[in-house]
């Protein structure tokens, strides 16, 4: 049996990737074969695809994440028809993963849900949900009533971010490089929007002059200083994306890079630093209009290349999601 897979051969351009035809693959023990209905696209996949990735191995089918049904779990973890999604475990980059009609992944890599939203919707949610979540909890340890400034506020972990921090009862400070995004982060529920042109630190100061408790950065090193700088003393800043490609710090030196008491950690987590429960909560919380996310764009399989153009060029507001039709 055939499927149709976005297989990457080497790094490319955005307009060189295609479907083709490969194997349906066969899961062995402790993994499951999923029926992917949609999945999301993420900046680790422009990586990949971009010849930015440290661990890439080619020919392979990219993907960290994918949502659909159980199709096999030799090992009996799921009932075959379950809903399902999948995320990280090596997708993509030690193994094949979602851009294809089937996916093959670790057992722990899959999480049940029960929805009946439409597929590209939640197809949406998995690895930015993941990403948001363990950002703010294990990341930043966020509390009710802090203040929570996110440097990329506009990118699809930015906009789940600011929805689960105002779910959790913190006033959310968030950055756009666009001054015509600003009503969106305001209809997105975020309290503060700013135009970010490079001194967000100073704006920040303006309405907290003491800094935020918490900061949240998605843009990369190239701007975590003036993020540093708009946050309190005993705050905490979490370096979790490098939307502009820059995720190093030359000659690092803590006590001339760090304000005084202010802390730097980050985030890079798996689909385990999500649980299940929390998963489906944020799922229904979506479902009942209560949690805010946006998708900026649903595209057919065959679009890859177009979708990965519009996220190569930061041109999407919230997230961009592939929506797969039937095997064949």
């Amino acid at each position: 049996m055939e499927m149709r897979a976005v297989v990457l051969d080497g790094p490319g351009e955005p307009e060189d990737m295609q479907v083709r035809r490969v194997p349906v693959p066969d899961p062995g023990p402790g993994w499951v074969r999923i029926k992917v209905e949609a999945f999301g696209l993420n900046r680790s996949e422009y990586h990949l695809r971009a010849g930015l990735a440290t661990n890439a191995r080619f020919p392979i089918i990219p993907g960290i994440e994918a949502t659909g049904t159980v199709d096999v779990a030799p090992g009996g973890e799921f009932e075959p028809g379950q809903q399902v999604v999948a995320m990280m475990g090596g997708m993509g980059r030690e193994h094949d993963g979602g851009y294809a009609e089937y996916t093959v992944v670790p057992a722990p890599s899959v999480i049940p849900v029960d929805t009946d939203l439409d597929w590209a919707a939640l197809g949406a949610l998995p690895e930015m949900l993941q990403t948001a979540h363990g950002s703010l909890h294990t990341g930043l340890a966020i509390e009710p009533g802090q203040t929570l400034l996110i440097r990329g506020g506009t990118s699809s972990v930015g906009v789940a971010a600011a929805a689960i921090a105002k779910d959790h009862g913190l006033t959310v400070f968030s950055t756009t490089r666009n001054p015509q995004r600003t009503g969106v982060l305001r209809e997105l529920g975020v309290d503060h929007p700013i135009v970010d042109d490079g001194n967000v630190a100073a704006k920040v100061r303006e309405i907290v002059p003491d800094g935020v408790n918490a900061a949240l950065e998605l843009i990369g090193t190239n701007v975590l200083p003036d993020t540093l700088k708009a946050t309190a003393i005993h705050g905490t800043v979490c370096f979790t994306g490098m939307l502009s490609d820059h995720w190093t710090i030359p000659d690092f030196y803590p006590i001339g890079y760090l304000p005084n008491g202010v802390r730097l950690t980050a985030y890079g987590g798996e689909s385990s630093d999500l649980p299940a429960d929390a998963f489906q909560r944020y799922v229904d919380l979506v479902a009942n209009g209560k949690l805010p996310i946006r998708i900026d764009r649903v595209f057919a399989m065959d679009e890859i290349g177009t979708a990965h153009r519009i996220m190569q060029d930061g041109a999407a507001v919230g997230k961009l999601v592939v929506r797969v039709g039937p095997a064949t």
